[in-house]
């Protein structure tokens, strides 16, 4: 049975995993992903980064984590601060999004992998040939 600290690790990696799924996999996201400037991609992916990082993603936690990634991406860049400011905003009212992805699918990744520590193995499948 897993530790309550490995089950907030889980939860946060489903809450990084949804949020990466939102950024990048919904049709809104695929739209603007063409518009998307290198500087965007990689400030989304140290939010991701850090998300992955914490124990437990709440709102407040996920807004610290955007406004800390934001202040160091302005002091370290020549990106003008007005977009660096209007992504961040962006990135925060993505959390309910975040959020919606993220609940529920921990019970499944939960069954998924506690199968696998369980040591039943699966046979591979045989793939049907052709002819």
């Amino acid at each position: 049975m897993a530790t309550n600290k490995e089950k907030m690790l889980l939860g946060a990696a489903v809450a990084a995993l949804a949020a990466g799924a939102y950024f990048f996999n919904t049709t809104e996201g695929k739209k603007h992903a063409k518009k998307m400037k290198g500087w965007m991609v990689k400030m989304k992916g140290e939010v991701l980064e850090k998300i992955e990082d914490v124990e437990e993603v709440t709102e407040p936690v996920y807004r610290e984590i955007v406004d800390t990634v934001a202040n160091a991406q302005i002091l370290a860049s020549k990106i003008p601060r007005s977009e660096i400011l209007a992504l961040a905003t962006d990135l925060k009212r993505q959390w309910n999004s975040i959020k919606k992805l993220s609940t529920g699918k921990t019970s499944r990744r939960k069954s998924a992998k506690s199968s696998k520590k369980s040591g039943t193995a699966q046979a591979p499948r045989k793939r049907a040939s052709k002819g």
